[in-house]
């Protein structure tokens, strides 16, 4: 998941989703919601957990700043908004059960 973040973050971009103002925002917040949410499940302790939130801060501020430096991308605060969006939204949505879902998913197909 990363490396695909990493690959379509810096790869010269036609946009394959309808011409929707600011409709990239939201794809970030996902992109990001998904990777905090699945290493969220593999992570569980506090301290884990906020290794995983500053890398990929980290993560998304230095993508961000790659950007910048090619041809056919630029950086931006607002994807920069959204990546942190979606990596607190998601960290906050597994604090509770849903952190062991993968865990849940995992017994449940071992046990059929």
């Amino acid at each position: 998941m990363v490396i695909t973040i990493i690959i379509l973050s810096l790869i010269s971009s036609q946009p394959i989703t309808p011409k929707i103002e600011h409709i990239d925002k939201v794809e970030h917040l996902i992109a990001y919601f998904s990777l905090m949410a699945w290493f969220a499940q593999i992570y569980h302790t506090s301290k884990q957990r906020l290794y995983c939130i500053l890398f990929f801060v980290l993560l998304g501020i230095g993508l961000e700043i790659l950007q910048s430096l090619t041809s056919t991308r630029q950086a931006s605060w607002l994807d920069l908004i959204a990546n942190i969006t979606g990596i607190l939204l998601a960290w906050q949505v597994t604090k509770g059960k849903l952190a062991y879902i993968l865990t849940f998913l995992e017994k449940s197909l071992i046990n059929r």
